[in-house]
Protein backbone atom coordinates (compact mmCIF):
# COMPACT_ATOMS: atom_id res chain seq x y z
CA UNK A 1 0.00 0.00 0.00
CA UNK A 2 2.78 2.43 1.08
CA UNK A 3 4.63 1.61 -2.13
CA UNK A 4 1.59 1.72 -4.79
CA UNK A 5 1.18 5.91 -3.04
CA UNK A 6 4.66 6.71 -3.02
CA UNK A 7 3.98 6.25 -6.87
CA UNK A 8 1.45 8.08 -7.04
CA UNK A 9 3.28 10.72 -5.27
CA UNK A 10 6.32 10.64 -7.04
CA UNK A 11 4.16 10.98 -10.94
CA UNK A 12 2.25 13.76 -9.44
CA UNK A 13 5.28 15.20 -8.45
CA UNK A 14 6.80 15.10 -11.67
CA UNK A 15 3.61 16.48 -13.72
CA UNK A 16 1.87 19.05 -11.35
CA UNK A 17 1.78 22.32 -12.24
CA UNK A 18 1.56 25.26 -9.34
CA UNK A 19 -1.72 27.21 -9.31
CA UNK A 20 -0.46 30.74 -8.48
CA UNK A 21 -3.81 32.19 -9.55
CA UNK A 22 -4.79 33.73 -5.57
CA UNK A 23 -1.50 35.27 -5.79
CA UNK A 24 -0.98 38.68 -6.64
CA UNK A 25 1.43 37.78 -9.67
CA UNK A 26 -0.64 34.60 -10.41
CA UNK A 27 -3.77 34.57 -12.39
CA UNK A 28 -3.53 34.30 -16.05
CA UNK A 29 0.01 32.60 -16.64
CA UNK A 30 -1.11 30.02 -14.10
CA UNK A 31 -3.30 28.42 -16.80
CA UNK A 32 -1.60 28.91 -20.14
CA UNK A 33 -0.11 25.11 -20.33
CA UNK A 34 -4.11 24.14 -19.01
CA UNK A 35 -5.58 26.75 -22.58
CA UNK A 36 -2.14 24.47 -24.31
CA UNK A 37 -3.86 21.02 -23.50
CA UNK A 38 -7.49 22.59 -24.11
CA UNK A 39 -6.68 23.07 -27.54
CA UNK A 40 -9.62 23.75 -29.98
CA UNK A 41 -11.55 21.31 -28.27
CA UNK A 42 -15.07 23.10 -28.56
CA UNK A 43 -16.88 21.79 -25.40
CA UNK A 44 -15.24 22.86 -21.74
CA UNK A 45 -16.72 21.59 -18.47
CA UNK A 46 -15.57 22.95 -15.72
CA UNK A 47 -16.68 21.63 -12.27
CA UNK A 48 -16.07 22.22 -8.78
CA UNK A 49 -16.47 19.91 -5.25
CA UNK A 50 -18.37 21.75 -3.61
CA UNK A 51 -21.45 24.52 -4.47
CA UNK A 52 -20.15 26.64 -1.63
CA UNK A 53 -16.91 26.95 -2.13
CA UNK A 54 -14.85 30.70 -3.00
CA UNK A 55 -11.52 29.42 -4.49
CA UNK A 56 -13.63 26.95 -7.06
CA UNK A 57 -15.81 30.05 -8.47
CA UNK A 58 -12.89 32.31 -8.74
CA UNK A 59 -10.82 30.02 -10.58
CA UNK A 60 -13.25 29.03 -13.13
CA UNK A 61 -14.38 32.32 -13.56
CA UNK A 62 -10.31 32.87 -14.53
CA UNK A 63 -10.23 30.02 -17.09
CA UNK A 64 -13.80 30.85 -18.60
CA UNK A 65 -12.38 34.44 -19.05
CA UNK A 66 -9.57 33.45 -21.09
CA UNK A 67 -11.60 30.86 -22.59
CA UNK A 68 -14.02 33.93 -23.95
CA UNK A 69 -10.97 36.08 -24.91
CA UNK A 70 -8.57 34.01 -26.33
CA UNK A 71 -10.11 31.24 -27.82
CA UNK A 72 -13.60 32.59 -29.11
CA UNK A 73 -15.84 30.69 -26.58
CA UNK A 74 -19.21 32.51 -26.66
CA UNK A 75 -21.56 30.62 -23.93
CA UNK A 76 -21.33 29.98 -20.47
CA UNK A 77 -23.93 27.62 -19.14
CA UNK A 78 -24.46 26.87 -16.17
CA UNK A 79 -26.12 24.38 -13.52
CA UNK A 80 -28.82 27.25 -13.09
CA UNK A 81 -32.21 27.47 -13.74
CA UNK A 82 -32.86 28.78 -17.58
CA UNK A 83 -35.57 31.82 -16.86
CA UNK A 84 -33.11 33.05 -13.82
CA UNK A 85 -29.64 32.81 -15.81
CA UNK A 86 -31.70 33.98 -18.99
CA UNK A 87 -32.53 37.52 -17.54
CA UNK A 88 -28.77 37.84 -16.71
CA UNK A 89 -28.24 36.63 -20.57
CA UNK A 90 -30.04 40.07 -21.57
CA UNK A 91 -28.47 42.05 -19.43
CA UNK A 92 -24.48 40.45 -20.62
CA UNK A 93 -25.68 41.13 -24.33
CA UNK A 94 -27.20 44.37 -23.72
CA UNK A 95 -30.90 43.31 -24.85
CA UNK A 96 -32.91 46.31 -24.63
CA UNK A 97 -35.78 44.39 -23.43
CA UNK A 98 -33.44 44.16 -20.07
CA UNK A 99 -35.13 46.69 -17.39
CA UNK A 100 -31.76 45.78 -15.14
CA UNK A 101 -29.41 48.78 -14.50
CA UNK A 102 -26.88 46.41 -12.66
CA UNK A 103 -25.24 42.61 -12.25
CA UNK A 104 -26.61 43.19 -9.30
CA UNK A 105 -30.21 43.35 -10.65
CA UNK A 106 -30.07 40.77 -12.86
CA UNK A 107 -29.49 38.35 -10.51
CA UNK A 108 -32.34 39.33 -8.89
CA UNK A 109 -34.76 35.96 -10.10
CA UNK A 110 -32.21 33.73 -8.05
CA UNK A 111 -34.34 33.79 -5.11
CA UNK A 112 -34.76 29.39 -5.07
CA UNK A 113 -33.04 27.70 -2.16
CA UNK A 114 -29.82 27.80 -2.41
CA UNK A 115 -29.52 31.43 -3.18
CA UNK A 116 -25.95 31.51 -2.59
CA UNK A 117 -24.88 29.59 -5.49
CA UNK A 118 -25.33 31.83 -8.41
CA UNK A 119 -25.78 35.43 -6.77
CA UNK A 120 -22.16 35.47 -6.28
CA UNK A 121 -21.39 35.62 -9.90
CA UNK A 122 -21.45 39.80 -9.86
CA UNK A 123 -17.99 40.39 -11.29
CA UNK A 124 -18.16 37.93 -13.47
CA UNK A 125 -21.58 39.09 -14.77
CA UNK A 126 -20.24 43.01 -14.76
CA UNK A 127 -17.42 41.85 -17.02
CA UNK A 128 -19.45 39.80 -19.51
CA UNK A 129 -21.54 42.97 -19.88
CA UNK A 130 -18.08 45.19 -20.50
CA UNK A 131 -16.60 42.80 -22.65
CA UNK A 132 -20.16 42.70 -24.59
CA UNK A 133 -20.36 46.44 -25.20
CA UNK A 134 -18.29 47.40 -28.58
CA UNK A 135 -19.51 44.15 -30.12
CA UNK A 136 -21.55 43.18 -32.67
CA UNK A 137 -24.53 41.48 -31.46
CA UNK A 138 -23.53 38.47 -33.40
CA UNK A 139 -20.15 38.25 -31.78
CA UNK A 140 -21.46 38.82 -27.43
CA UNK A 141 -20.78 35.89 -25.34
CA UNK A 142 -24.21 34.66 -23.23
CA UNK A 143 -24.50 33.45 -20.31
CA UNK A 144 -27.83 30.24 -20.08
CA UNK A 145 -28.63 27.97 -18.00
CA UNK A 146 -29.09 24.15 -18.56
CA UNK A 147 -31.92 23.14 -15.32
CA UNK A 148 -35.07 21.91 -15.15
CA UNK A 149 -36.13 22.83 -11.55
CA UNK A 150 -38.36 25.91 -13.07
CA UNK A 151 -41.04 23.61 -14.28
CA UNK A 152 -43.54 26.40 -12.74
CA UNK A 153 -41.23 29.55 -13.58
CA UNK A 154 -41.01 28.03 -17.46
CA UNK A 155 -44.65 27.42 -17.97
CA UNK A 156 -45.64 30.90 -16.88
CA UNK A 157 -42.99 31.98 -19.71
CA UNK A 158 -44.39 29.97 -22.08
CA UNK A 159 -48.29 31.26 -21.45
CA UNK A 160 -46.75 35.18 -21.02
CA UNK A 161 -45.10 34.43 -25.00
CA UNK A 162 -47.89 32.88 -26.74
CA UNK A 163 -50.08 35.79 -25.28
CA UNK A 164 -48.00 38.31 -27.02
CA UNK A 165 -47.57 35.95 -30.14
CA UNK A 166 -50.95 34.52 -30.74
CA UNK A 167 -53.54 34.53 -27.97
CA UNK A 168 -55.58 31.36 -29.41
CA UNK A 169 -52.66 29.08 -29.16
CA UNK A 170 -51.86 30.66 -25.41
CA UNK A 171 -55.49 29.53 -24.29
CA UNK A 172 -55.14 26.11 -25.64
CA UNK A 173 -51.31 25.53 -23.63
CA UNK A 174 -53.18 27.49 -20.50
CA UNK A 175 -55.80 24.83 -20.45
CA UNK A 176 -53.54 22.10 -20.95
CA UNK A 177 -51.04 23.22 -18.23
CA UNK A 178 -54.18 23.88 -15.73
CA UNK A 179 -53.45 20.17 -15.20
CA UNK A 180 -50.23 21.12 -13.00
CA UNK A 181 -50.83 24.64 -12.29
CA UNK A 182 -54.21 24.15 -10.44
CA UNK A 183 -51.63 22.55 -7.32
CA UNK A 184 -50.16 25.94 -7.44
CA UNK A 185 -46.39 27.21 -6.74
CA UNK A 186 -45.34 23.72 -5.33
CA UNK A 187 -44.56 21.51 -8.34
CA UNK A 188 -43.87 18.44 -5.21
CA UNK A 189 -47.86 18.88 -4.69
CA UNK A 190 -48.78 17.79 -8.32
CA UNK A 191 -45.98 15.17 -8.25
CA UNK A 192 -47.14 13.68 -5.20
CA UNK A 193 -51.02 13.69 -6.14
CA UNK A 194 -50.29 11.84 -9.67
CA UNK A 195 -47.17 9.67 -8.20
CA UNK A 196 -49.91 8.06 -6.36
CA UNK A 197 -52.42 7.90 -8.06
CA UNK A 198 -54.61 10.31 -6.83
CA UNK A 199 -54.89 12.54 -10.24
CA UNK A 200 -54.18 12.12 -13.68
CA UNK A 201 -50.75 13.26 -14.60
CA UNK A 202 -50.14 15.86 -17.44
CA UNK A 203 -47.67 13.64 -19.34
CA UNK A 204 -50.05 14.01 -22.68
CA UNK A 205 -50.99 17.57 -22.24
CA UNK A 206 -47.28 19.05 -21.84
CA UNK A 207 -46.13 17.24 -24.81
CA UNK A 208 -49.09 18.68 -26.82
CA UNK A 209 -48.46 22.12 -26.13
CA UNK A 210 -44.13 21.55 -26.56
CA UNK A 211 -45.39 20.73 -29.91
CA UNK A 212 -47.37 23.56 -30.49
CA UNK A 213 -44.65 26.09 -29.49
CA UNK A 214 -41.93 24.06 -31.97
CA UNK A 215 -44.27 24.99 -34.45
CA UNK A 216 -45.07 28.18 -33.48
CA UNK A 217 -41.78 29.09 -32.99
CA UNK A 218 -39.86 27.37 -36.37
CA UNK A 219 -42.43 29.47 -37.93
CA UNK A 220 -41.69 32.53 -36.54
CA UNK A 221 -37.53 31.75 -36.62
CA UNK A 222 -38.11 31.97 -40.41
CA UNK A 223 -38.93 35.63 -40.97
CA UNK A 224 -38.01 37.42 -37.40
CA UNK A 225 -34.28 39.34 -36.35
CA UNK A 226 -32.06 38.62 -34.38
CA UNK A 227 -33.36 39.37 -31.33
CA UNK A 228 -36.66 37.93 -31.65
CA UNK A 229 -35.11 34.62 -33.05
CA UNK A 230 -33.86 34.93 -29.26
CA UNK A 231 -37.00 35.44 -27.29
CA UNK A 232 -38.13 32.46 -29.53
CA UNK A 233 -35.75 29.88 -28.98
CA UNK A 234 -36.45 31.33 -25.27
CA UNK A 235 -39.79 30.32 -25.40
CA UNK A 236 -39.42 27.08 -26.61
CA UNK A 237 -36.74 25.77 -24.12
CA UNK A 238 -39.34 26.78 -21.40
CA UNK A 239 -41.15 24.13 -22.81
CA UNK A 240 -38.95 21.07 -23.34
CA UNK A 241 -38.22 22.47 -19.50
CA UNK A 242 -41.58 21.83 -18.55
CA UNK A 243 -41.98 18.49 -20.23
CA UNK A 244 -38.70 17.12 -18.69
CA UNK A 245 -39.67 18.64 -15.39
CA UNK A 246 -42.92 17.09 -15.10
CA UNK A 247 -41.40 13.70 -16.12
CA UNK A 248 -38.47 14.48 -13.18
CA UNK A 249 -40.60 15.68 -10.59
CA UNK A 250 -43.21 12.66 -11.14
CA UNK A 251 -40.28 10.28 -10.73
CA UNK A 252 -38.64 11.94 -7.57
CA UNK A 253 -42.09 11.62 -6.14
CA UNK A 254 -42.19 8.14 -5.71
CA UNK A 255 -37.96 8.01 -5.55
CA UNK A 256 -37.11 6.76 -9.23
CA UNK A 257 -33.54 5.68 -9.36
CA UNK A 258 -33.74 7.24 -12.99
CA UNK A 259 -34.44 11.00 -11.58
CA UNK A 260 -31.11 12.20 -12.00
CA UNK A 261 -30.84 10.45 -15.51
CA UNK A 262 -33.69 12.58 -16.53
CA UNK A 263 -32.23 15.69 -15.67
CA UNK A 264 -28.50 15.37 -16.56
CA UNK A 265 -30.26 14.15 -19.97
CA UNK A 266 -32.63 17.69 -19.87
CA UNK A 267 -29.45 19.58 -19.26
CA UNK A 268 -27.64 17.72 -22.03
CA UNK A 269 -30.11 18.54 -24.34
CA UNK A 270 -30.33 22.07 -23.40
CA UNK A 271 -26.50 22.30 -24.47
CA UNK A 272 -26.91 20.76 -27.78
CA UNK A 273 -30.15 22.95 -28.41
CA UNK A 274 -27.61 26.20 -27.21
CA UNK A 275 -24.87 24.87 -29.80
CA UNK A 276 -27.24 24.62 -32.63
CA UNK A 277 -28.58 27.74 -31.40
CA UNK A 278 -25.35 29.91 -30.96
CA UNK A 279 -24.25 28.38 -34.32
CA UNK A 280 -26.96 29.64 -36.25
CA UNK A 281 -27.20 32.95 -34.46
CA UNK A 282 -23.11 33.89 -34.82
CA UNK A 283 -23.16 32.42 -38.21
CA UNK A 284 -19.29 30.23 -36.65
CA UNK A 285 -19.23 27.11 -34.86
CA UNK A 286 -20.35 27.83 -30.83
CA UNK A 287 -17.67 26.60 -28.31
CA UNK A 288 -18.98 26.34 -24.66
CA UNK A 289 -18.25 26.63 -21.34
CA UNK A 290 -20.19 24.71 -18.94
CA UNK A 291 -20.13 25.44 -15.02
CA UNK A 292 -21.71 22.40 -13.24
CA UNK A 293 -20.43 19.89 -10.05
CA UNK A 294 -17.84 17.76 -10.09
CA UNK A 295 -20.98 14.82 -9.74
CA UNK A 296 -22.39 16.42 -13.09
CA UNK A 297 -19.19 17.08 -15.11
CA UNK A 298 -16.90 14.04 -14.21
CA UNK A 299 -17.52 10.92 -16.63
CA UNK A 300 -19.74 8.54 -14.38
CA UNK A 301 -18.12 5.75 -16.07
CA UNK A 302 -15.56 6.18 -13.95
CA UNK A 303 -17.20 6.37 -10.75
CA UNK A 304 -19.46 4.09 -8.90
CA UNK A 305 -22.27 5.98 -9.60
CA UNK A 306 -21.88 4.76 -13.21
CA UNK A 307 -20.49 1.33 -12.94
CA UNK A 308 -22.75 0.08 -10.00
CA UNK A 309 -25.73 2.60 -9.72
CA UNK A 310 -26.11 2.81 -13.39
CA UNK A 311 -26.53 6.61 -13.45
CA UNK A 312 -25.07 8.92 -16.39
CA UNK A 313 -24.25 12.32 -15.99
CA UNK A 314 -23.52 14.94 -18.55
CA UNK A 315 -19.51 14.74 -18.86
CA UNK A 316 -20.07 11.40 -20.06
CA UNK A 317 -22.88 11.57 -22.64
CA UNK A 318 -21.13 14.60 -23.65
CA UNK A 319 -18.16 12.45 -24.28
CA UNK A 320 -19.94 10.06 -26.19
CA UNK A 321 -22.35 12.25 -27.98
CA UNK A 322 -20.14 15.04 -29.08
CA UNK A 323 -16.77 13.14 -29.01
CA UNK A 324 -14.05 12.22 -26.40
CA UNK A 325 -11.57 14.13 -28.75
CA UNK A 326 -13.91 17.08 -28.73
CA UNK A 327 -14.49 17.58 -24.73
CA UNK A 328 -12.44 18.83 -22.00
CA UNK A 329 -13.34 18.04 -18.70
CA UNK A 330 -11.49 19.66 -15.53
CA UNK A 331 -12.71 19.16 -12.00
CA UNK A 332 -11.45 20.76 -8.40
CA UNK A 333 -10.69 19.08 -5.47
CA UNK A 334 -9.80 20.36 -1.72
CA UNK A 335 -8.50 18.45 0.92
CA UNK A 336 -10.09 20.99 4.19
CA UNK A 337 -11.03 24.63 4.66
CA UNK A 338 -14.60 25.69 5.24
CA UNK A 339 -17.90 25.62 3.23
CA UNK A 340 -20.98 27.66 2.38
CA UNK A 341 -23.62 25.03 3.37
CA UNK A 342 -26.81 24.10 4.55
CA UNK A 343 -27.51 20.53 6.65
CA UNK A 344 -30.56 19.85 4.76
CA UNK A 345 -32.83 20.81 1.95
CA UNK A 346 -34.22 24.58 2.29
CA UNK A 347 -32.14 25.06 5.99
CA UNK A 348 -30.29 28.09 6.75
CA UNK A 349 -27.15 28.64 5.01
CA UNK A 350 -24.10 28.23 7.19
CA UNK A 351 -20.55 28.56 7.05
CA UNK A 352 -19.44 24.99 7.96
CA UNK A 353 -15.69 23.48 8.60
CA UNK A 354 -14.70 20.66 5.99
CA UNK A 355 -12.79 17.52 7.65
CA UNK A 356 -9.91 16.92 6.31
CA UNK A 357 -9.60 14.21 3.19
CA UNK A 358 -9.38 11.25 4.43
CA UNK A 359 -6.05 9.14 3.51
CA UNK A 360 -8.07 6.23 1.43
CA UNK A 361 -9.32 9.03 -0.95
CA UNK A 362 -7.67 11.44 -3.48
CA UNK A 363 -8.41 14.20 -1.73
CA UNK A 364 -6.08 12.41 1.11
CA UNK A 365 -3.34 11.51 -2.04
CA UNK A 366 -3.25 14.96 -3.62
CA UNK A 367 -2.59 16.58 0.12
CA UNK A 368 -0.05 14.20 0.87
CA UNK A 369 1.93 14.59 -2.61
CA UNK A 370 2.68 18.29 -1.55
CA UNK A 371 5.02 18.14 -5.16
CA UNK A 372 7.55 20.78 -4.72
CA UNK A 373 5.86 22.24 -1.49
CA UNK A 374 3.02 23.15 -3.44
CA UNK A 375 -0.39 23.00 -1.79
CA UNK A 376 -2.46 24.19 -4.91
CA UNK A 377 -1.33 22.47 -7.86
CA UNK A 378 -2.90 21.25 -11.44
CA UNK A 379 -2.44 17.63 -13.15
CA UNK A 380 -3.29 17.55 -16.63
CA UNK A 381 -3.98 14.12 -17.80
CA UNK A 382 -4.43 14.54 -21.46
CA UNK A 383 -4.37 17.21 -24.18
CA UNK A 384 -6.25 18.31 -26.99
CA UNK A 385 -4.65 18.58 -30.84
CA UNK A 386 -5.28 18.52 -34.39
CA UNK A 387 -5.18 14.74 -35.54
CA UNK A 388 -3.14 13.69 -38.87
CA UNK A 389 -4.93 12.32 -41.53
CA UNK A 390 -4.26 9.53 -40.53
CA UNK A 391 -6.28 9.65 -37.10
CA UNK A 392 -8.75 11.90 -38.68
CA UNK A 393 -11.81 10.97 -36.40
CA UNK A 394 -14.84 13.30 -36.42
CA UNK A 395 -17.18 12.82 -34.32
CA UNK A 396 -21.34 14.03 -34.64
CA UNK A 397 -20.48 17.74 -34.12
CA UNK A 398 -18.56 17.43 -37.44
CA UNK A 399 -20.34 20.60 -38.30
CA UNK A 400 -18.97 22.52 -35.48
CA UNK A 401 -15.34 21.59 -35.86
CA UNK A 402 -12.71 23.78 -37.84
CA UNK A 403 -11.06 20.05 -38.18
CA UNK A 404 -10.34 16.84 -36.18
CA UNK A 405 -9.44 16.51 -32.65
CA UNK A 406 -7.32 13.99 -31.18
CA UNK A 407 -6.96 13.96 -27.64
CA UNK A 408 -3.39 12.50 -26.01
CA UNK A 409 -2.60 11.02 -22.86
CA UNK A 410 -0.09 13.63 -21.50
CA UNK A 411 1.57 10.47 -19.55
CA UNK A 412 0.83 6.94 -19.85
CA UNK A 413 2.49 6.19 -16.34
CA UNK A 414 0.68 9.09 -14.25
CA UNK A 415 -3.28 8.10 -15.98
CA UNK A 416 -2.58 4.68 -15.23
CA UNK A 417 -1.48 5.31 -11.05
CA UNK A 418 -4.24 7.55 -11.29
CA UNK A 419 -7.08 5.51 -12.89
CA UNK A 420 -6.81 3.13 -9.49
CA UNK A 421 -10.43 3.97 -7.54
CA UNK A 422 -10.08 5.32 -4.45
CA UNK A 423 -12.86 7.81 -2.74
CA UNK A 424 -14.02 11.15 -3.98
CA UNK A 425 -15.79 13.80 -1.75
CA UNK A 426 -18.88 15.42 -3.29
CA UNK A 427 -20.28 17.94 -1.09
CA UNK A 428 -23.49 19.63 -1.79
CA UNK A 429 -25.20 22.27 -1.23
CA UNK A 430 -25.88 20.40 1.80
CA UNK A 431 -23.17 19.02 3.65
CA UNK A 432 -23.00 16.59 6.78
CA UNK A 433 -19.78 16.60 8.09
CA UNK A 434 -20.97 13.84 11.24
CA UNK A 435 -21.88 11.16 8.25
CA UNK A 436 -19.52 12.27 5.68
CA UNK A 437 -18.17 8.62 4.30
CA UNK A 438 -21.86 7.91 3.96
CA UNK A 439 -22.89 11.27 2.45
CA UNK A 440 -20.57 12.83 0.99
CA UNK A 441 -17.93 10.43 -0.53
CA UNK A 442 -17.88 7.91 -3.42
CA UNK A 443 -15.05 5.76 -5.45
CA UNK A 444 -13.50 7.21 -8.41
CA UNK A 445 -10.58 6.85 -10.94
CA UNK A 446 -9.25 10.22 -11.49
CA UNK A 447 -7.57 10.50 -14.35
CA UNK A 448 -10.31 8.28 -16.05
CA UNK A 449 -12.86 10.90 -14.96
CA UNK A 450 -11.49 14.02 -15.84
CA UNK A 451 -8.97 15.32 -18.26
CA UNK A 452 -7.07 17.58 -15.78
CA UNK A 453 -7.70 18.28 -12.12
CA UNK A 454 -7.15 21.21 -9.67
CA UNK A 455 -6.57 20.68 -6.55
CA UNK A 456 -6.57 23.65 -3.85
CA UNK A 457 -5.58 22.61 -0.51
CA UNK A 458 -7.29 24.82 2.14
CA UNK A 459 -10.73 26.58 0.83
CA UNK A 460 -12.85 29.54 2.03
CA UNK A 461 -16.06 29.48 1.96
CA UNK A 462 -17.98 31.52 -0.43
CA UNK A 463 -19.44 34.47 0.70
CA UNK A 464 -23.21 35.48 0.10
CA UNK A 465 -24.11 38.91 -0.74
CA UNK A 466 -27.17 39.37 1.03
CA UNK A 467 -26.00 40.26 4.84
CA UNK A 468 -25.57 37.30 6.96
CA UNK A 469 -24.09 36.51 10.03
CA UNK A 470 -21.82 34.14 9.30
CA UNK A 471 -19.95 36.34 6.99
CA UNK A 472 -20.05 39.89 7.99
CA UNK A 473 -18.29 41.60 5.38
CA UNK A 474 -20.59 39.57 2.79
CA UNK A 475 -22.37 42.28 1.14
CA UNK A 476 -19.40 43.77 0.02
CA UNK A 477 -17.71 40.02 -0.33
CA UNK A 478 -16.86 39.53 -4.30
CA UNK A 479 -16.31 35.63 -5.24
CA UNK A 480 -14.26 36.84 -8.40
CA UNK A 481 -10.89 38.04 -7.60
Amino acid sequence: MKAALQRKWESIGRHALPVLSAAPSGGRATYDRLLQAIGDAPVVMIGEASHGTLDFYRERAIITRRLIEEKGFSSVIVEADWPDAYRINRFVQHYPTTKDKTAQDALGDFERFPKWMWRNTVEFVEWMREYNANRDVRQRAGFYGMDLYSFIASSNEVLEYLEKVDPQLAEDARENYECFLQYGDDPHAYARHTAFGMSPTCEKEVLETLKMIRAKTHERMRRDGFLEHDEDFYAQQNAEIVKDAEEYYRASAIGRADSWNIRDSHMVKAIHDLIGHRTKQTGAPAKVVIWAHNSHLGDARATDMGRKRRKHNVGQLLREQCGFNNTFNIGFTTYTGTVSAASGWGKPLQKKNVVPGRKDSWEGVLHEARPNGWHDFMLIFNQVKKASDSEARLGQWSHVLQGALRKHEVDTELTRLLSDELLERYIGVIYRPDTELLSHYSSSALSLQYDAVIHIDQTEALPPIDPHPHFPSSSSSSSYA
